[in-house]
């Protein structure tokens, strides 16, 4: 049937590659900024200073806000627009931050309110994130500050503290009118106080400053693969071009042959049930490992002509193979059962199709974000096959992922090929 209409095939090889390339566009677009409103009830001013330093408030919120859209509403549009979905989460500054951040008594607070559902942890991670890029803009300042005060601490003179004007002796004064006084054992232990004092104050630059950032991060860009050639989207397109082509193909089949009055003819003693359902099966299984092993040697084609960093894993190609054909089987065992239950070639289409895509997209919802639907997608070949073709061809040590899915294909081939055997039985002759 294919090969009188090659239109046809070309449609079935081309359609799930292009919803692949869709998938992984979507993955990749999955951690767009989300929209946060920035609620500002202790209205920021445009400048604030912080020890000798002034800080441009609102442009530092901006700059290092590069996780989240931030809109700027005032608190009763933002809780109306949280309620109805516009935005995913309300950020609040509330009154009396910016005294907070002056003083430098107490650490000043942001409030988050956030929906319910998957992107509440990812909002919560972003925002904390922010939190902690405002923390480093401002940590040099409250350093310098706190160590203008040891200082002070150490060699005297005015200074301000919590908005007070002060006059302090200093350890240095302190030891200068000790030495003045004649010895004695009180004394003597006071000297020995405030020479220590003096020691220990004195290195306190350096672990203010490392205890600030005590762990630095040094980023580095332009390394590993573009999310195009990114593992994830190679699995995908090996996983959905062979959902796609193995169920549609087996279920196309089986009724195909009914429709021209072969699978009667066949049944009449030529074949059994058992038989029909498996050349099915081997037939959806021989068309997986060819369509995707090409599909393999594709991405290794461009990622080797690119000089893509880390390569395509030749050596893992014959066990991508063995999970090609047991995917397959599976595959073209529900795409058999559905043949059968449709009865009908163009209803059979219609049907594996139908059924495709919700198979495909419940494979792809993390389990984190919908258990039930993750623990759904392990009755179908999709997810395991999908677990077995990253694991294959990426993980270090990856035979405890591929006997486990390698396990879940060979079980469900086995129930899926019984139903359909059962299905085929039911047919009229």
């Amino acid at each position: 049937m294919l090969w009188r209409s090659p239109l046809a095939l070309v449609v079935l090889l081309a359609y799930p590659l292009v919803v692949a390339a869709l998938v992984g566009l979507v993955a990749s677009y999955a951690n767009a900024k989300p929209r946060v409103a920035l609620v500002d009830e202790d209205r920021l001013p445009v400048s604030i200073e912080i020890g000798d330093r002034t800080f441009h408030v609102g442009r530092t919120i901006d700059r290092v806000a590069n996780e989240v859209t931030l809109v700027r509403l005032d608190r009763d549009e933002a809780e109306r627009q949280l309620a109805s979905g516009r935005i995913v989460a309300l950020l609040v500054v509330p009154r009396g931050f910016v005294a907070d951040l002056r003083g430098m008594a107490r650490s000043p607070q942001l409030e988050l309110e956030t929906t319910r559902g998957g992107l509440s942890i990812r909002i919560s991670q972003q925002v904390q994130a922010l939190v902690y890029q405002l923390n480093r803009e401002l940590s040099d300042a409250y350093v310098e500050a706190n160590l203008r005060y040891i200082e002070l601490l150490l060699e005297g003179g005015e200074g301000e503290f919590l908005g007070q004007r002060l006059d302090v002796l200093g350890l240095a004064g302190a030891r200068n009118l000790l030495d003045e006084l004649p010895p004695g054992p009180r004394l003597d232990r006071i000297r020995e106080f405030v020479r220590t004092a003096e020691l220990a104050l004195g290195e306190t630059d350096d672990a203010l400053r490392a205890t600030a950032s005590p762990i630095e991060l040094v980023e580095s860009r332009d390394a590993g693969r573009t999310w195009a050639l990114s593992a994830q989207v190679q699995s995908y397109a090996l996983a959905l071009t062979i959902s796609f082509l193995a169920l549609l193909l087996a279920a196309a089949a089986l009724a195909g042959e009914r429709d021209e009055g072969v699978l009667g003819r066949l049944r009449r003693g030529l074949v059994g049930p058992g038989e029909l359902v498996a050349a099915k099966v081997a037939l959806a299984a021989v068309a997986a490992v060819a369509v995707g092993v090409a599909i393999a040697i594709a991405f290794g084609a461009i990622i080797e002509l690119g000089d893509v960093e880390g390569g395509q894993p030749w050596s893992r190609l014959p066990l991508l193979a063995v999970g090609l054909a047991l995917a397959g089987a599976a595959l073209g065992a529900l795409g058999s059962l559905l043949g059968a239950l449709a009865r009908e070639g163009r209803t059979a289409s219609l049907v594996a199709v139908l059924a495709v895509l919700p198979i495909v997209f419940l494979g792809l919802v993390p389990r984190e974000v919908a258990p039930a639907a993750a623990a759904i997608s392990t009755a179908f070949p999709f997810a395991h096959g999908l677990r077995f073709f990253t694991a294959a061809l990426f993980e270090l040590d990856p035979w405890t992922a591929l006997l486990r899915e390698a396990a879940w294909l060979v079980g469900l081939t086995l129930a899926y090929g019984a139903l359909a055997r059962l299905a085929v039985v039911k047919l009229p002759a």
